[in-house]
């Protein structure tokens, strides 16, 4: 079955059908495929009703169970007051990627043509390119209402500038396959958060402990890819995608002044999948000994997920 791995693997040096065409064609082992109410229910101080039910296994399943860590924060401020005050926060942050590898969304695809396919590589793994999206600063923006315990916030978050940086498995593991992309995101989220000193769970000192979660959208862009081989260098488009975003934080905040306060927090991010969408690509020469050969090529995946920390400031009106 053709894929886009036969031109890559031309510019490659091999004239004959490669080991892997071989296996994608129909000597896979037998039987393998191709392709791979009320959040509490307890208004007047009555027994709860119907509880919150997070199915176990699925997709989006994690991002159920932080909404649902948050809902169990939100019923245990019972003490809610209907009164509260508008905030602004602003801060930055730093994340550190959680490795990753794009992938085909189909490896069995021929028109057009899928960039990995579905056979095995030089390292015995499936064929992917394989690495993370490194260190990336970030800017947020929130605007809340803060009423008892209990916070609830529309937030914004722009990653300005990050890389995807890796390595194929086409070639043996010591030959020359880098891959790498350039990105941005921006996110927007409603997130919720509890204080636990005000709860008179925690009370460490001046400090304020708090947990939150929050649940939106991404849209995320990726340019070009680009795969670096001995002799050749494979062209990947880029684009872009809007999806399911989400995060679960924890941190302390510190009073500063009457209605300033300075938060610190940890913040796991998933959001979601950065795809290169169909489109033209082009295995060239680094020497410009033969012409470029067009690809057309198929869409490929990989998820975006991180670990970081946020240092903001929250001015209340």
């Amino acid at each position: 079955m053709p894929t886009a791995m036969a031109d890559i693997w031309k510019g490659l040096g091999f004239g004959r059908r490669p080991w892997y065409r071989q296996t994608m064609s129909g000597n896979h082992d037998k039987g393998a495929s191709p392709k791979a109410a009320a959040p509490c229910g307890i208004p007047d101080g009555s027994e709860a009703r119907s509880p919150l039910r997070v199915p176990p296994g699925g997709r989006g399943y994690q991002a159920r169970l932080a909404t649902v860590a948050l809902a169990a924060g939100l019923c245990l401020a019972s003490d809610l007051a209907f009164a509260g005050d508008y905030y602004l926060r602003g801060g930055i942050g730093l994340d550190r990627r959680v490795t990753t590898a794009f992938t085909d969304t189909d490896c069995s695809s021929a028109t057009p043509a899928a960039l990995y396919g579905c056979g095995t590589g030089g390292d015995g793994a499936r064929l992917r390119s394989a690495g993370d999206f490194g260190t990336a600063p970030s800017v947020e923006l929130g605007l809340g209402y803060e009423t008892g315990a209990v916070r609830f916030e529309v937030l914004a978050e722009y990653r300005p500038d990050f890389s995807f940086e890796g390595r194929a498995n086409y070639l043996a593991p010591e030959r020359r396959q880098e891959v790498s992309a350039d990105l941005t995101s921006v996110s927007g989220m409603l997130a919720g958060f509890v204080d636990l000193a005000a709860l008179e769970l925690l009370q460490p000192g001046p400090f304020a402990p708090f947990i939150g979660a929050g649940i939106g959208a991404v849209h995320t862009r990726i340019g070009q890819t680009t795969m670096t081989f001995p002799a050749t260098t494979t062209i990947v488009p880029g684009g872009s995608r809007t999806g399911l975003a989400w995060m679960a934080t924890a941190g302390v905040a510190v009073a500063l002044a009457k209605r300033v306060s300075l938060d610190l927090a940890w913040r796991y991010t998933d959001l979601g999948e950065v795809r290169t969408p169909r489109g033209p690509g082009r295995v060239v020469w680094r020497d410009g000994s033969r012409e470029p050969i067009p690809l057309d090529i198929a869409p490929t995946k990989a998820r975006l997920k991180s670990h970081g920390v946020r240092l903001s400031l929250r001015y209340t009106f």
